[in-house]
């Protein structure tokens, strides 16, 4: 990050619904999936990092857990981060105050209803058993 980031941060969560706090983890959270999605991401080309909107935001999903475990969901809620749209505001914010980039291709409907926060979130079910995050090809299934 930057020295100007920080502020340029600041300035959108204040012209957003969405707590700095918010803009900073996700933030984080992309560098954590791209570095789950890409080997070596460091020694790509920065086109080839590029990661989708479903990609983050299982990406994201999986960086909350690991970061707050059970709480993972009430610490995005406080945040107003209630489903997937959430991620894909803040993202497309970030791109269109020049700290975050976009694709052609990219859209913030890519992060329409990827999963459900009542599933994904729930801390009765074991991150195992949690539907396969998309960052890597599929398992196969067993039967």
């Amino acid at each position: 990050m930057n020295r100007e980031e920080p502020r340029a941060l600041q300035q959108l969560a204040e012209k957003t619904r969405y707590p700095v706090d918010a803009f900073h983890f996700v933030r984080r959270g992309l560098d954590y999936t791209v570095r789950r999605a890409h080997k070596n991401p460091e020694r790509l080309p920065e086109h080839e990092r590029h990661v989708s909107g479903r990609q983050l935001s299982h990406g994201l999903r999986e960086f909350a857990v690991e970061q707050y475990g059970a709480m993972a969901r009430t610490v995005l809620q406080r945040w107003r981060i209630h489903r997937t749209e959430d991620f894909g505001r803040i993202v497309f914010s970030m791109v269109e105050g020049g700290l975050m980039q976009a694709t052609e291709g990219d859209s913030i409907r890519d992060f329409e209803s990827v999963f459900q926060f009542e599933d994904a979130f729930d801390t009765s079910i074991r991150l195992d058993r949690v539907p396969h995050s998309g960052l890597e090809p599929d398992p196969v299934e067993k039967e």
